[in-house]
């Protein structure tokens, strides 16, 4: 029989295990701290569960941790990691190191059926959605994981289009009985899906990142067909219902392409459709993929760009890049995994 894992469970679910296996209710409690607080990779290790107990559980189950299977390391201290999963896809995650502060991006799915034209994730199609176990595995399996400050959903994948296995990860993050972090060290992406937008505004109060890309909505659509489903417009207005002047913080990613969506008409548009909200923008460079002609935007554009919006009264900078010499977009490295492509020996 092939045993099923304990990793990514919620307590409600341990506690249903070990009820239905004639232990202590309690029981449950004691095998979280051992999955998220000890971070154990076998049922032998928690010891204070009776030898009795421990062989119970591990006739059935195993804990369900994996190591990366590569890394590559930049030189300004970011790892990319990738990590194999169950069905034998690959997928990435990206340690950030920037002074005081060590973020994880993580990956929701394998692949993406989004499909925006700048992002190498979407070319390679939709794969499978990761499950809550192979989502935290990402965060516990690499060797900054005790150093980590902040996690960003910004991985492969739409976050929202797996909903319930990242709102299972968000709540062994935040939970008292999981790692009990603050749900402000964690931000969430999205490129807007709706109905699942709400939930996930409803039931978390984790910081939400809005991937926008372009104001008017045929050049949006020309790169990001979402917009036909989900115009821009529905999106904001639902956020306009909502608060986000306190814990919860608001952002608008913005990827800058050169002479598609980085002139002064673009930022004169972008300020009337976000006018009134509390927000910040976050003016990304594009990092080149193959197979799409889009180019950077130069540096005084991008400046020009900035000090518009932040003459408009927003908050708006540049984020600086980082891993440019590891594959930086994001899909690049499990892609080449994939197809035994070495980009980096120009194979």
């Amino acid at each position: 029989m092939e045993k099923e894992y304990l990793a990514g469970k919620t307590l409600d679910e341990l506690t249903t295990i070990v009820t239905r296996m004639g232990m202590p209710r309690f029981s449950a409690g004691q095998i979280a701290a051992w999955l998220y607080r000890k971070r154990v990779r076998d049922i032998n290790e928690m010891t204070n569960l009776s030898k009795q107990n421990r062989e119970r559980l591990a006739a059935e189950y195993e804990v369900g941790y994996s190591d990366p299977v590569e890394d590559m390391r930049s030189v300004d201290g970011t790892v990319k990691y990738l990590f194999k999963t169950a069905s034998g896809q690959y997928v990435e995650s990206v340690y950030i190191p920037d002074r005081d502060r060590a973020t994880l991006c993580v990956s929701s799915q394998v692949g993406c059926k989004m499909n925006c034209y700048f992002c190498m994730t979407g070319k390679q199609g939709f794969k499978s959605q990761l499950t809550a176990r192979e989502i935290m595995n990402q965060i516990i399996s690499i060797p900054e994981s005790d150093t980590l400050t902040n996690l960003v959903f910004m991985g492969m994948g739409e976050p929202l289009d797996n909903l319930d296995e990242v709102m299972k990860a968000l709540t062994i993050l935040t939970a008292k009985w999981g790692f009990a972090w603050s749900p402000k060290r964690i931000t969430v992406s999205t490129i807007g899906i709706k109905p699942h937008l709400t939930r996930f505004l409803e039931e978390s109060n984790c910081h939400l990142a809005v991937s926008l890309h372009n104001p008017f909505p045929e050049e949006r659509l020309s790169v990001m067909p979402i917009q036909k489903v989900y115009p821009i417009a529905d999106i904001i207005a639902l956020l306009r219902n909502y608060d986000f002047s306190h814990q919860r913080r608001l952002s608008f990613e913005y990827i800058m392409f050169s002479g598609f969506n980085d002139s002064l008409k673009h930022a004169e548009a972008l300020s009337k459709l976000l006018k009134g909200m509390d927000c910040r923008i976050n003016l990304i460079r594009f990092h080149a993929i193959p197979g799409v002609d889009l180019k950077t935007s130069v540096d005084s554009d991008m400046i020009a760009f900035r000090d518009y919006m932040n003459h408009k009264g927003f908050t708006c900078t540049i984020r600086s890049s980082r891993g440019e010499d590891i594959f930086a977009a994001c899909g690049m490295l499990s892609t080449a995994k994939k197809e035994n492509k070495d980009f980096l020996k120009g194979k």
